[in-house]
């Protein structure tokens, strides 16, 4: 626990930057891709953690919608 302590200020800013790029585009991916893609599940969540949200996203919401883009052509 002294080790978080002692972590110097511009390592938690780059740590909140990095969580607040990742949730805002997370939520407004989402957003943009409409039908019901639960854009603030994924931006809260995107919020939590680094990178585990966005391969999650990646995976499960962005992947199969390029699939069956291809597959429609």
């Amino acid at each position: 626990m002294s080790e978080l302590q002692k972590a110097p200020l511009w390592l938690w800013l780059c740590i909140a930057a990095v969580l607040m790029l990742q949730g805002t585009w997370l939520f407004r991916n989402a957003q943009g891709r409409g039908k019901g893609r639960m854009a603030w599940f994924w931006g809260i969540w995107g919020l939590t953690g680094f990178p585990s949200p966005a391969l999650c996203y990646l995976l499960f919401v962005v992947l199969p919608a390029r699939r069956k883009a291809r597959q429609e052509r």
